[in-house]
């Protein structure tokens, strides 16, 4: 069943609140630390495509995103840190940010499998509204015709589209912070192994080491005994 006010996904914003801002919110997700592998920085320079400073305002979700930003000398409106935990995630205060905005837009990571993870752009409206302009039955929609809404039904409508927003984007960020664990693990266990390549090119190079030096101790022993001989028989 769906409630049906008007075509147009607001953001959850009432009727009374000031005018949005003419321009399109950037949400990234990143991680907290910084050993999430290179999704983080492919997530930043995916954003960093489609940014211009006079459209978009960005809002960084992640320590190490708000970090790589900095070092590009990008300026970000807010940063949050990545919640530590997986339930009851509190978006309430970005979701406010959200509303101040025509439009928004989230980059995230996606989980593929545990050696592949994918940077996504997604609008906010798209990951959360239903499609409009299917045909539906009248008896499918929630609306004043058969329904008494307190104190509106705009104000419902809302009140849903808020908590709808919530959802969505805690679903995102634990979408990424899936991703992130995966891509740590895939750049630990490289580094697992370059660390192994490592450790048997610097044995077999002390190993030669030490072989080069016991033969340059030999040679000079071989020597002294051939000047040795040779000043015994002048004698």
């Amino acid at each position: 069943m769906q409630l049906r006010v008007d075509a147009l996904f607001s953001f959850g914003r009432d009727a009374a609140e000031r005018p949005v801002i003419d321009k399109e919110l950037f949400i990234i997700i990143t991680a907290e630390g910084g050993f999430s592998g290179d999704i983080d920085q492919k997530l930043v320079e995916l954003m960093l495509e489609e940014y211009d400073k006079d459209k978009n305002e960005i809002i960084v979700i992640g320590h190490h995103g708000a970090m790589q930003l900095s070092q590009r000398s990008i300026s970000f409106r807010k940063y949050y840190k990545l919640p530590a935990k997986d339930k009851n995630i509190n978006v309430s205060p970005i979701i406010k940010e959200v509303q101040e905005y025509r439009h928004t837009s989230v980059f995230y990571q996606e989980y593929i499998s545990l050696m592949d993870q994918e940077v996504k752009k997604i609008a906010l409206s798209t990951a959360i509204q239903t499609t409009i302009g299917q045909k539906e039955k009248l008896d499918d929609i929630i609306s004043e015709a058969n329904y008494i809404f307190e104190p509106s039904s705009y104000a419902v409508a809302a009140h849903l589209e808020r908590s709808m927003m919530k959802i969505a984007l805690s679903q995102l960020i634990l979408q990424s912070k899936l991703a992130q664990y995966a891509s740590r693990f895939r750049a630990m266990s490289a580094s697992h192994q370059r660390s192994d390549e490592t450790k048997t090119e610097l044995h077999l190079a002390y190993n030669r080491a030490k072989r080069a030096v016991k033969d340059e101790r030999l040679k000079e022993i071989i020597n002294g005994m051939k000047k040795s001989k040779a000043g015994a028989a002048r004698v």
